[in-house]
């Protein structure tokens, strides 16, 4: 975190205010400056889609909705229009100013998917997966178009999920970057 943005946040997630774990959150799209905001880590897995929102834990955002900060302004209104089916949301968003260039901004980037309209990897025990998770080879498998053979128990760490199938995930065995059929694997606890 560089020092601009720890002063400004002063070390606190900047929509809730918490100082709970925080990290630094680039504001999509890149093509923006002043693109990054300090959030906690519990906030993070709603605004990236990965958990689903709970209308509850951002009651906050009618206060943080007018801070000077123009990413902060922007999360604020995505995030009021994910929960604009709560009333207190739909009100808050009934009253927010955002400058033209902030609301092309805000407007620029669709909402993630809830979890329950997103594709569900699971390995062959039923086990949701997700990036960044170790898995391991239950079958040795050949690799098309390489002569690697990944054998039965080989570790995968770090995989990364195919977005549109729930089939497929992406991982490293013998230094090279493969497509593994999700029933060959089994998550590593």
């Amino acid at each position: 975190m560089n020092d601009k943005l720890l002063a400004r946040s002063g070390g606190k997630c900047e929509l809730c205010g918490k100082e709970a774990e925080v990290v630094v959150y680039h504001v999509p799209p890149d093509n923006h400056s002043e693109n990054e905001v300090v959030v906690c880590q519990s906030l993070l897995a709603q605004i990236e889609g990965r958990e689903p929102v709970n209308p509850d834990e951002w009651r906050f955002l009618p206060d943080t909705m007018w801070s000077e900060v123009p990413a902060v302004q922007v999360l604020a209104w995505r995030m009021l229009n994910r929960l604009k089916g709560e009333s207190w949301a739909a009100d808050a968003l009934d009253i927010l100013y955002l400058d033209e260039e902030t609301s092309a901004w805000a407007e620029a980037v669709a909402a993630p998917e809830e979890p329950g309209e997103a594709v569900i990897h699971k390995d062959a025990f039923g086990n949701v997966l997700q990036n960044g998770d170790s898995v391991v080879l239950t079958k040795t498998l050949d690799v098309k178009g390489s002569t690697i053979s990944a054998k039965l128990g080989t570790v995968v760490r770090n995989i990364r999920l195919v977005e549109d199938n729930a089939e497929q995930i992406e991982g490293r065995v013998e230094g090279q970057q493969i497509v593994i059929l999700t029933k060959y694997l089994k998550k590593q606890s």
